[in-house]
């Protein structure tokens, strides 16, 4: 397969900060994205405008990060100022499709970032954009990829949706059953998080020496793990097997207890859904429910009004910081065993539901890798193969 270089089929535009007193929030100008930070699923979203604009972009052109973090992709939805965190692309459309040069380069995005150099903050320059190789494929063939790619995005974008709505059905079928602290229309009991725990503790305020040996190393949980109401375990730190042993005995997590995060994503919690050896840092507090289901308590502590029960202890002027005390005196509605017990049988049906749509979105992940490689190896006969199909 023939391959050309970025610079021969693209107009490519490094941004460029404007004066700073350009800055505004009363959408005076047009807007200003400076980075990976504006960018949303497809298009930026304004949070800065600037009405004395360096460098322009116009609707249409492919915005791309070339700061940390490199490589992010989105559309101008409209003309925009562009600062030094981003570059443009205007693809030159008799010679390649704009679409075509977006899935490229979401497909290079490990590539760029490898190549991104800086002490602080990895970054690349114009020459890295400019040399970037894409497949020299004719028109007709580059369609084809993109009619794929596309569809497979919306694909992607339903299922994501999906997932989303299965959270907040949660949610909602939990002010359904319980109402609410201010509208306890149900009469039941308002106890707080210690009324209903046996333990609530933070972890080691010590930071620990990580070490790179996982087999002989042990798990060590941080806030960071927790963002998303579940406990993500791919992306842990491990301590050694001398520190685990003095932390061990200060604090056993087990199956069944809640983590929560006192800063960083501050006030999620997740539950401990299997038996597991590991540790935690200061930022999570662990809580270990007695009389109490612990789903119900998970659905608890992650619904709005225990939120803003957070947001009100919130302490600190850098990082919030959730103090133990504050935890132990929010209150929570606590129905009798019996209901919180139908309602943990319904999360983990929803559970089962969002498992089915996280594994087709894997698969979906899978197959475009496969399809990718096999089509590079074919010269695009695999791509004509799918579009035909």
């Amino acid at each position: 397969m023939e391959y050309i270089a970025l610079k021969d089929v693209c107009e490519i535009k490094m941004g460029q900060s404007p004066d700073s007193s350009s800055y505004n929030d009363s959408e005076e100008g047009i807007p200003f994205f400076q980075g990976n930070a504006d960018f949303g699923e497809r298009y930026p979203v304004p949070r800065v405008w600037c009405n004395a604009p360096t460098k322009i972009a116009e609707s249409g052109d492919i915005l791309i990060s070339v700061r940390a973090p490199i490589g992010a992709l989105n559309y101008a939805k409209e003309e925009c100022c562009i600062g030094r965190g981003v570059a443009t692309l205007t693809p030159n459309g008799s010679k390649v499709l704009s679409g075509f040069v977006f899935w490229l380069l979401k497909s290079k995005k490990e590539e760029l970032n490898s190549k991104g150099t800086g002490s602080t903050f990895k970054a690349i320059g114009r020459k890295v954009l400019e040399e970037t190789m894409i497949p020299n494929i004719d028109k007709n063939e580059q369609h084809k990829c993109v009619y794929v790619l596309d569809k497979t995005y919306s694909v992607i974008q339903r299922r994501k949706r999906e997932i989303q709505l299965f959270d907040e059905l949660i949610k909602a079928r939990f002010v359904e059953m319980f109402g609410s602290i201010n509208n306890n229309i149900y009469k039941y009991e308002i106890k707080t998080l210690q009324d209903v725990c046996e333990k609530i503790k933070d972890g080691t305020h010590q930071t620990p020496i990580y070490t790179e040996d996982i087999e002989n190393g042990f798990k060590f949980l941080s806030s960071k793990d927790v963002t998303t109401g579940k406990i993500d375990w791919s992306n842990i730190k491990y301590i050694t097997a001398e520190l685990h042993e003095k932390l061990y005995e200060k604090i056993k997590p087990r199956k069944g207890d809640i983590l929560l995060a006192k800063n960083g994503t501050t006030g999620v919690a997740a539950v401990v859904e299997k038996e597991e050896v590991f540790d935690i840092y200061v930022s999570l507090a662990l809580l270990r429910p007695i009389d109490i289901n612990s789903v119900y308590l998970w659905a608890a502590i992650n619904s709005d009004e225990t939120k803003n029960q957070f947001n009100r202890s919130l302490k600190g002027i850098g990082v919030p910081n959730l103090h133990l005390g504050e935890i132990k005196n929010t209150k929570i509605i606590v129905p009798p065993i019996a209901l919180q017990n139908q309602f943990a049988d319904f999360v983990h049906q929803i559970d089962k539901s969002k498992l089915f749509a996280k594994i087709y979105l894997k698969n979906i992940a899978i197959l475009l890798t496969i399809c990718s490689i096999m089509n590079e190896n074919t010269n695009g006969k695999m791509g004509r193969r799918l579009y035909d199909n």
